[in-house]
Order: structure tokens, then sequence, then C-alpha cells
């Protein structure tokens, strides 16, 4: 039986094939965080460093139900290129959990990322975190949510930076099945809803989405920079309008850079939310 590569996993071989890699190398493989038996990897610039660099984990999306961190190669090869430590987790997935177990996994890969980056050069006092789709719900739910770094012995403000691209922030009542299937047994939906615990403390975001994307709608973004500018937390949004969903992703790729300048912009949001230590 000839076994099938997912879309991002084609995504990431062509990437690769056009130079994606090129300046980028993963000296972490299959390194095992956290109490479940999740894996991670850590990809780093091949360039030489001056000092500790800036680090990024990076959650991928995937509607909590597939997904896994090698089909997204491309998008850690890519911020790895660009400077930064990158730490791309796995979790566990629908129907083996539900809520809030994403969520867990996610926190612990933080925490193994705050106790064991600098072995990789990362600077542990520079730790942001970024993530599509339900990647970035993930990553919402953990900078603005504090519970759940602080469950595992996390100072919430060790996130210094957030990027949300195409992510879930005000979504209830639950319209898809993916959504049910994952939060529909939480007590209070609205705990699930990364809005709710929009904050005037919280890291600085960029929140990212396209007006053609008909998965996550665009008022998901919206709604969220709304209610954090009116608390006066720092946040930008970006509305990519030719993108749909999958483009968003796609356009962190060599081959398809050129359709909005994602990894660009999200790359000047992160340089300037983490400078380089004096």
């Amino acid at each position: 039986m000839v076994a099938t590569v997912s879309p991002p996993g084609l995504l990431s071989i062509l990437d690769g094939v056009m130079g994606g890699g090129w300046g980028a190398s993963r000296p972490g493989s299959d390194i095992a965080f956290g109490t479940t038996g999740q894996t991670l990897d850590v990809w780093t610039p091949s360039a030489k460093a001056t000092g500790p660099r800036p680090v990024l984990i990076f959650w991928y999306g995937g509607g909590w139900v597939k997904g896994d961190r090698r089909a997204y190669a491309f998008a850690a090869r890519a911020y790895a290129k660009a400077g930064f430590i990158v730490v791309m987790p796995d979790y566990r997935k629908v129907p083996a959990i539900r809520f809030p177990a994403m969520l867990q996994d996610g926190a612990q890969a933080v925490k193994w990322t705050r106790d064991h980056i600098a072995e990789y050069g990362g600077d542990p006092s520079r730790i942001a975190i970024a993530g599509h789709s339900a990647g970035a719900y993930t990553v919402a739910m953990l900078a603005l949510d504090e519970r759940w770094l602080r469950a595992e012995g996390v100072d919430p403000g060790i996130i210094k930076a957030v990027v949300g691209l195409s992510g879930p922030y005000n979504f209830y009542p639950f319209t898809s099945k993916r959504a049910v299937d994952a939060l529909g047994n939480a007590a209070d939906p609205k705990a699930t809803q990364p809005i709710t615990f929009a904050r005037r403390d919280a890291p600085p975001m960029l929140l990212v989405t396209s007006t053609k994307d008909t998965e996550v709608k665009p008022h998901n973004a919206y709604d969220l920079t709304a209610r954090l500018k009116q608390l006066g937390a720092p946040v930008t949004m970006i509305d990519y309008p030719a993108l749909s969903h999958e483009d968003v992703a796609m356009a962190l790729s060599k081959p398809f850079r050129g359709k909005a300048p994602v990894l660009a912009d999200s790359v000047v949001f992160l340089d300037r939310a983490m400078p380089a230590r004096r």
C-alpha cells in the first residue's frame, strides 16, 4: 500500500525542492515533551549567530482532527530562515480528545521551550507563539486565558508576541461539526472562546485574516481586534482580501510566497515586539 501525503506535506516537499529549506536546519527531531507522549521538532537558522536568537513556537491547523508537524515543515523553515529558533509541536486530536486537551498540550510545549530552548541557541526571554487556523485558536487561548500556562507552572508573561493566522476567536454558538466535536463538551461554551478572555495586558498580537476565507470567517479577527482595542491592548490586524483560508498558510512557503507578504509582515511584527538584547 502506498502511503498518501497530505496537501501540506506535498507543499513541504515542493517547498524543499524550490529552496525553502536553504538556510535552515532541524537539529532537534521527535523530541518528547509533556505528559501525553507528544513530540516536537526544533528548526534553526543555518547562519552563525552572534547571540541567543528569538524563539517562535508554531502550531499548525487541521480543524482539531488532523495535521502533523512534519507536514508543516515549510512554515518552520520559513521562520527559521528569517532568524528564529522555531519549535513545531504536535498535539492530540479529536476524537481521541476534546477541549481543553489541545490547550494543555500547547501549554506543555511552551514549558518545554522555556526549559530547553537555550540548548538550541534560543533566547527564553524572547518567546513568541504563532499558528494557523486551529493552531491560531491555541495561540490565542494560551495568550489570553492565563490558566493554561499557570497550570503548567509557566508565567504567562513569557509570551512576548502572538501571531494568529486565520484563527477562530469568536465562534459561539457553534455552527460546524468540527467545533461541536472539539469544544461542545465544555460546561461553559463561552470559556472556549478567546474573545471571552481579551484583556488590556495581553501581549502584542498580530491577527491575520482574509476576506475570501469561507472556513474561518473574517469576523473572528475583526471581533477580537475590536475588543482588544477597546480595552487598550496592543493589537494589529491585517486582511489580505484576495486570499482563501488555505492561501494564508501557503503564502509562508517558497512556491507561493508571492500570494501575499504574510511571512514578511509577521516577521516585521515579531522583530518589533522582540528586539535583540543589548
